[in-house]
């Protein structure tokens, strides 16, 4: 008898068959279309907000790049996904621009309205670029 039980003797369990609750593309696919719901510039403002607030609370600038790093990939990935090769280097160098940029914005306005500010350019910048590709 098997350890879990007799209740489909006739059923053998292989690699090819994941058998009625394995998985298969339709979970896949569910996934990619959730992630697509969210819109590239929100991931990318959050990339950089929630980068600074990771940075911040933890201190640890590490964390904080990691969050960006992450958001980032992300955003890349949607911007080409949408928009091509070109609109998605183009808006990984605005990100990245607006990155920097902050650090001395912030001596000027302070850190958080320039962390909003390099969030809110970004955000404008993607939008503008991905709603003119579809």
């Amino acid at each position: 008898m098997h350890p879990l039980g007799d209740r489909n003797p006739g059923h053998r369990v292989s690699l090819e068959d994941p058998g009625p609750h394995g998985p298969d593309d339709t979970d896949e696919k569910a996934k990619v279309a959730a992630m697509a719901k969210v819109p590239a510039a929100a991931v990318a403002a959050s990339g950089l907000v929630g980068g600074y607030a990771v940075a911040r609370w933890t201190r640890k600038r590490q964390l904080g790049g990691v969050a960006l790093a992450a958001a980032g990939t992300v955003a890349a990935y949607e911007w080409n996904r949408q928009a091509g090769p070109r609109a998605a280097a183009g808006l990984t160098a605005a990100y990245l621009a607006a990155f920097a940029g902050s650090h001395p914005l912030a001596k000027k306005v302070g850190a958080w309205p320039a962390v909003f500010t390099a969030a809110g350019s970004v955000a404008a910048a993607s939008w503008a670029v991905t709603r003119r590709a579809t």
